[in-house]
């Protein structure tokens, strides 16, 4: 897979993570922890299917069989999966989103504590830029969280940093490595264990479902499936830094389809995001051609 199709396809992973606002925009009786369990359960079922057609009927067997890091991954997912709703019950939507906008700054740390990634200046520098945008979006409304909220919240970015770390690096490994989609299926079954006690009573419609079925199939399985194969190729400061194009998505989804028209404030951070997005991927590019440039000529 080229640098290019990986990004392009990145960004469709992020577009379809985006939906998850709108669509619960539109639950009828569904709230809180229901929400993730339903969410987290049509994950699991549709990883499942996945998996037995891509893996065959011998799933469970491996699943038993999966080594230590395979779990580790599950357990990053779970996490993941699982400390956004709770955060989200605990503090504003701004101070979550605000908080989790250090994702692309401790996966790059992690990157170079643990694979000893040296990342280009235009890295860091659109790093920053981004988590600026992000603040800027929403930073007026962050002050009214809670400090706990906060730290739940924080432990969405620190699992995904952890996770897109552990990923490239047994990309990097060999070719042949655990089957890491097994990770995502174990986060899929573990968050909705961990919620369901929380969940009851249910009070989820059928109309609730069918949206909740819609998050579980499109905004998480499909995606995430995605993801694993794409932190193998993209650099996990990179996967970060693209991740944040959920936040934007998300807010353009909520403006066309839930009525929420955004401020200026957002509108700009948003477009401080993008510009740093764009900047970052198209002078990496550059480089690529003229290192391309560079090794024709040599060879000549």
């Amino acid at each position: 897979m080229t640098h290019r199709r990986a990004v392009w396809l990145m960004v469709l992973v992020t577009l379809l993570w985006s939906i998850a606002g709108v669509v619960a925009r539109h639950l009828e009786a569904a709230a809180g922890f229901e929400v993730n369990f339903w969410r987290s359960a049509f994950n699991a079922l549709a990883l499942l299917a996945a998996l037995r057609w891509l893996r065959g009927a011998a799933v469970w067997s491996a699943l038993r069989q999966a080594p230590r890091v395979v779990w580790v991954s599950g357990l990053c997912w779970a996490v993941m999966f699982t400390a956004f709703m709770l955060a989200i019950t605990l503090t504003t939507v701004a101070m979550v989103l605000v908080t989790m906008a250090i994702g692309p700054m401790v996966t790059a740390l992690f990157a170079r504590i643990f694979l000893k990634q040296r990342l280009p200046a235009r890295t860091w520098a659109a790093i920053v830029v981004a988590a600026l945008g992000i603040a800027w979006m929403f930073g007026g409304g962050a002050g009214n969280g809670s400090l706990l909220g906060a730290l739940v919240a924080c432990a969405v970015p620190v699992a995904a940093a952890v996770n897109w770390t552990l990923l490239q690096k047994i990309g990097r490994a060999t070719e042949e490595g655990p089957d890491m989609l097994l990770a995502v299926l174990i986060g899929a079954l573990l968050s909705a264990l961990c919620t369901l006690p929380l969940a009851w009573p249910w009070q989820a419609t059928a109309h609730d479902l069918g949206l909740l079925a819609l998050l579980g199939v499109v905004q998480l399985a499909i995606p995430c499936l995605l993801v694993v194969t794409l932190a193998r190729v993209l650099p996990a400061p990179e996967v970060a830094l693209l991740a944040l194009l959920e936040v934007i998505f998300g807010v353009a989804w909520a403006w066309l389809w839930a009525g929420e028209t955004p401020s200026t404030s957002v509108l700009a951070g948003g477009a401080l995001v993008l510009a740093a997005l764009v900047g970052n991927e198209a002078l990496a590019m550059r480089r690529r051609h003229a290192d391309g440039v560079a090794a024709v000529r040599s060879q000549a």
